[in-house]
């Protein structure tokens, strides 16, 4: 795929001349002309869903795929193709364009746009519409497409419909403030360009159109121009080295977390989205040290100072020590009109630094504390609700022929059949799945039971984490990953995805992939509980009426994932124990399929 195409010599020729398509159509010339000027400003990925109003803009879209441009990806489910370009821009930090037709279409990006406005993800949006004159007056397909998404987005342009006297100009410059905003301050986020287009809704893009612009894709290639970057290095702020402080790292904080806590000699208490869960000082036993009565007087009530990377989701024992008196928090967050501040008295600094020396022996035994009481608990939740594996046989049993050395052998081969037959757990499930993932896989998680469960038991690893926290939703899960899959560079590895059967379901159309599209290696992985379980877990469930609980909240379900999966083309394994799991999880992948897991309520 070529890199940017701009050059502040092309930028000043384009702005003086008119180089339209010339097709006869102005819909059709305009929406070339934009298109072609988001290439050139980074846009390498196009989510089209079908409609008459936007047939402009998607016929252009195919023509710059043609020519090796884009890649262009076509969803029925306007829904599924905002979570699709969605997670383009989680993995390429580059905005994806999503065109939809008119009418109710643009409604269902919503979702999609929520989740990217408070995850801060690049995005934009490109809504057909009809005319101004066909507006206010009952006309089909149309409704006040202006101003749908409302403080979501980071700006939204209602554009006149082009007419013959329109040149590249408009299309040109619109391009860019689009892309400029999506990808820049105060921060990145969705960009909505609502464009009014008048009949003839379409014509061909002339041959000369499409070959001077392939000129330009050649001319760019062989200079091997790099994609500029607007950037601005955020001012740092010292932070002083004290016993006291913890690290949090909550989703999105990445390896900067890590190692600002290893520099500090501070404890990291880092969420399993975080992209932080790994190193030295890692405390995966953080809500125990926080939160246990037995436990928490000794840790979590000597904390004074939280430093705070990304947005902490997960727990309830993160706000709780943040909003405690005499807690001082500072939030490191480089943008954002708002930040994550519980107890509302958070600092925000833009990035932080420290002093990077040998620990002092306070500092020692203050991190060493807390990895320690951490190590100890998970050893002994593990050992009271796992099947402990078999003992390793030493050399002279293997080698005797006793009777005693026959019985050793025995129980241990019997040992480790229990273990490969013993009936999977959600603590087990989400730990062979972690284990079974690399530094070049790409792991997602949905909001359910299960993140919070890996959140938990999964110790410290280097690799690539990604959930919606945005707002938590069970939206899109699905079609993110694949979005994340079909943006992922090229000898990247698998993408696992994690979640439970609610949220498959809530984005089973995701997996109905059209002919001729890209497939791409997807893993999902489904815990099936029957339904909602994660509200057994809140205080409700001990108040509710049981029958009313499962109607309204546990809302259970019966669903054939084999048939769905059939359906769509997508392979299927149901596993159920350790055993079967391990092999389904090491098997060649080539193209998506779903391993389903029954797990007890």
């Amino acid at each position: 795929m070529p890199e940017r195409l701009d050059s502040a010599a092309q930028s000043a020729t384009r702005d003086e001349a008119v180089i339209g398509a010339g097709s006869g159509s102005p819909a059709s010339d305009f929406a070339w002309a934009l298109l072609t000027e988001l290439v050139r400003c980074g846009v390498r990925h196009l989510v089209v869903s079908p409609g008459s109003r936007s047939q402009a803009l998607a016929l252009a879209a195919a023509e710059l795929e043609r020519l090796g441009a884009v890649q262009l990806h076509v969803r029925v489910d306007e829904r599924s193709a905002g979570f699709t370009a969605l997670g383009i821009g989680v993995e390429s930090g580059v905005p994806a364009v999503v065109i939809t037709t008119s009418g109710s279409a643009p409604a269902h990006l919503h979702p999609a746009v929520l989740e990217a406005h408070h995850g801060r993800v690049p995005l934009l949006l490109l809504t057909a519409d009809r005319p101004h004159e066909l507006r206010g007056i009952r006309a089909n397909q149309t409704t006040a497409q202006a101003g749908l998404f409302g403080v979501a987005v980071r700006h939204a342009e209602d554009v006149d419909a082009p007419g013959a006297a329109t040149d590249d100009g408009d299309a040109i410059a619109l391009a860019r403030r689009a892309f400029a905003l999506a990808t820049g301050a105060p921060e990145p986020g969705p960009v909505h360009v609502n464009l009014a287009l008048r009949e003839p809704l379409s014509a061909p893009i002339p041959p000369a159109a499409l070959a001077r612009f392939a000129d330009e894709l050649a001319a760019d290639v062989a200079a091997g121009r790099p994609a500029a970057s607007d950037a601005l290095t955020p001012a740092v702020t010292q932070i002083e080295r004290r016993v006291g402080t913890v690290v949090v790292a909550g989703a999105g904080a990445g390896p900067d977390a890590e190692a600002f806590a290893r520099a500090g000699h501070w404890p990291l208490l880092a969420e399993v989205s975080s992209g932080s869960r790994f190193g030295p000082n890692l405390v995966v036993a953080a809500r125990e040290l926080l939160g246990s009565p037995d436990w928490a007087p000794e840790f979590g009530a000597q904390v004074d100072r939280v430093i705070v990377f990304g947005h902490p989701t997960l727990s309830r024992e993160v706000p709780a020590l943040i909003a405690r008196a005499g807690v001082e928090t500072i939030v490191v967050d480089a943008v954002g009109r708002e930040w994550f501040n519980p107890g509302r008295t958070a600092r925000r600094v833009f990035a932080v630094a420290t002093d990077d020396g040998p620990a002092s022996a306070e500092e020692r035994r203050w991190v060493g504390r807390w990895v320690h009481a951490s190590r100890s608990i998970r050893d002994a939740a593990e050992s009271s609700t796992e099947v402990a594996p078999a003992a390793p046989l030493r050399s002279g049993v293997a080698l005797g022929g006793h009777v005693e050395n026959f019985a050793a052998q025995r129980e241990y081969v019997a040992t480790e059949f229990r273990a490969i037959r013993a009936p999977l757990t959600r603590s087990s499930l989400m730990q062979a799945v972690w284990a079974a993932s690399w530094p070049q896989d790409r792991l997602v998680f949905g909001a359910s039971r299960l993140i919070r469960e890996a959140d938990r038991v999964v110790p410290g690893k280097k690799i690539p984490v990604h959930a919606n926290r945005g707002l938590a939703g069970i939206d899109g899960t699905i079609a993110t990953a694949i979005g994340i899959a079909l943006a992922a560079p090229e000898g990247s590895g698998l993408v696992r995805v994690v979640l439970g059967d609610l949220t498959a379901l809530h984005d089973v159309s995701s997996l109905f992939l059209g002919l001729g599209e890209v497939r791409p290696r997807v893993q999902l992985i489904i815990g099936n509980d029957g339904g909602g379980t994660i509200f057994d877990t809140l205080e409700v469930a001990q108040s509710a009426p049981v029958d009313a609980f499962d109607r309204v909240q546990y809302t259970p379900q019966s669903a054939d994932f084999a048939a769905i999966a059939a359906s769509a083309g997508w392979g299927h394994t149901r596993v159920s124990t350790r055993g079967g799991l391990s092999e389904a999880l090491t098997a060649a992948v080539t193209g998506p399929t779903i391993i389903e897991v029954p797990l007890p309520r």
